[in-house]
């Protein structure tokens, strides 16, 4: 059976209504490193480095390239977005093109290799307001098994200037596909703000909310996100 999403609406229905019921509940932290080159004007190479840290303890690394690709600027470009480190959030669309390791720090979880192909589009609003839909496709194979996974992702963002302060608050919305349960498995609602300190460096701190329903039983993760953001 295939999905029958919307977009960006879809992701907002699914993620608001999704059940909350969860019977286990985990609080987690994800230090994470993502760093861009830029190619050519149209092309960066994009580097990830994350971890899952629950109980003080690390449960779960995640590495792995990427290439993008950008399409068209964007015309309306607000005057506070001189400041965005994030050359693709001035791109009408961005096309990513990578590979994913993802281990477990022991346990009895199964390394996996998961190939990643997504599109995000942009929409400049009115009063310097950003909005961006990415689809995403995780092509997975978990101990041998192959599945994929369909995830939809809805941004709102807006820079704020105080002074020498610059700062760029979000909020979103996604839902995870999962072939292997053949229906919307996760759910996640995410609020946080990128901080620009220099010309190639941000740092990014966000907090999450996850329902999962994907296991024999649901599951809610609250987690922590800091992020290392490096730009050259």
């Amino acid at each position: 059976m295939a999905p029958t999403l919307r977009g960006p609406v879809g992701t907002l229905l699914l993620v608001l209504s999704f059940g909350t019921g969860a019977l286990a509940q985990s609080k987690q932290v994800w230090p994470e490193s993502s760093t861009f080159v830029k190619l050519t004007d149209n092309t960066r190479f994009y580097f990830l480095m994350t971890t899952v840290k629950e109980e003080r303890e690390s449960t779960e690394g995640e590495v792995g390239p990427n290439f993008d690709f950008y399409l068209k600027p964007l015309r309306k470009v607000n005057r506070l977005a001189l400041f965005r480190l994030d050359e693709s959030k001035a791109r009408f669309l961005m096309i990513r093109v990578g590979y994913r390791y993802v281990f477990p720090y022991g346990g009895d979880s199964s390394d996996e290799h998961r190939g990643v192909v997504e599109a995000t589009a942009r929409y400049p609003l009115t009063h310097g307001v950003l909005v961006s839909d990415r689809n995403r496709m995780d092509l997975r194979s978990i101990g041998g098994a192959f599945s994929w996974r369909y995830r939809n992702r809805l941004t709102v963002e807006r820079n704020f200037s105080i002074r020498r302060f610059k700062f760029t608050p979000y909020c979103r919305g996604e839902i995870y596909y999962d072939s292997r349960h053949d229906k919307v498995s996760r759910t996640a609602l995410i609020g946080g703000s990128s901080f620009p300190i220099t010309r190639h460096f941000e740092f990014e701190s966000y907090f999450e909310h996850q329902n999962d329903s994907g296991g024999s039983s649901n599951r809610t993760v609250n987690a922590l996100g800091m992020v290392a953001n490096l730009y050259f």
